[in-house]
């Protein structure tokens, strides 16, 4: 999910807030060596698939929602994510089907940093995004939906793919056990959606909903525009920090 689309000007904010944010990580000793994780861990012809995403560093139980606030070039965002009870079914060639979780993203330019999208207030996107678990606990990522609006209208669905279409495959969104220095391609889309994550860290991290032990702090890059980011993961949680912005609510 980089679900949210980052872009270079970005860059300096998303890290310099990360840098404040996360207490020194428990790892010591010179940084681990990058591991590229196989694809196919995500693969539909060499898994089986479930609906419950239990993951600790990604757990996706039915009607959870996330709200989160912060500033992007000066201007107040919020972000909302929401577990949705929906499904949506992909289909691969050879004839496997594979049930995923629809999680919607909403965000709006929150103006009043309330969290909360008041009358008024603009849409800046909305995504539907599909996840399924593996037998090993792996949260492959199977693709997104996606309207971009301004003044209220919708003007693009940029960033949208389909794992199930020619060319595409799932990506690992969570290994089952995350590791310091594990690489992974979360969008398989050539052309449209290729983000990839390298996990740096694990620490301590501060938000305004608490303090979280053994957060993963896991650096984004997108090669189509070279943009990234940081995002923070905290156990039996989830995402706290977003680039700049930060959960208050669960």
């Amino acid at each position: 999910m980089q679900t949210r689309r980052t872009i270079a000007a970005r860059v300096t904010l998303v890290l310099a807030l990360a840098a404040l944010l996360v207490a020194p990580a428990t790892v010591t000793g010179a940084p681990s060596p990058e591991t590229p994780l196989d694809p196919a861990l995500c693969a539909p012809d060499q898994n089986t698939f479930s609906l419950t995403i239990d993951n600790p560093y990604f757990p996706l139980p039915v009607d959870q929602q996330w709200v989160y606030t912060g500033k992007e070039q000066g201007e107040s965002v919020g972000l909302q994510i929401t577990v949705l009870n929906q499904t949506e079914t992909l289909r691969f060639r050879g004839g496997r089907s594979v049930a995923t979780r629809v999680v919607e993203e909403v965000e709006w330019a929150d103006e009043n940093a309330d969290g909360v999208m008041d009358e008024g207030e603009n849409l800046i996107e909305v995504s539907r995004n599909y996840f399924a678990q593996t037998q090993d606990g792996t949260v492959c990522y199977f693709g997104e939906a996606v309207d971009i609006y301004e003044d209220g209208v919708i003007v693009s669905h940029e960033g949208a793919w389909r794992a199930d279409a020619r060319g595409n495959a799932p990506g690992i969104f969570m290994p089952a056990e995350p590791q310091p220095g594990m690489t992974f391609q979360q969008e398989l889309a050539p052309g449209v959606a290729e983000d990839q994550a390298t996990i740096l860290k694990f620490g301590t991290v501060k938000t305004p909903t608490g303090t979280f032990a053994n957060a993963m702090t896991v650096r984004d890059f997108n090669p189509l525009d070279g943009s990234r980011g940081t995002k923070v993961y905290a156990p039996g949680v989830g995402l706290v920090v977003d680039g700049p912005l930060v959960l208050v609510s669960f």
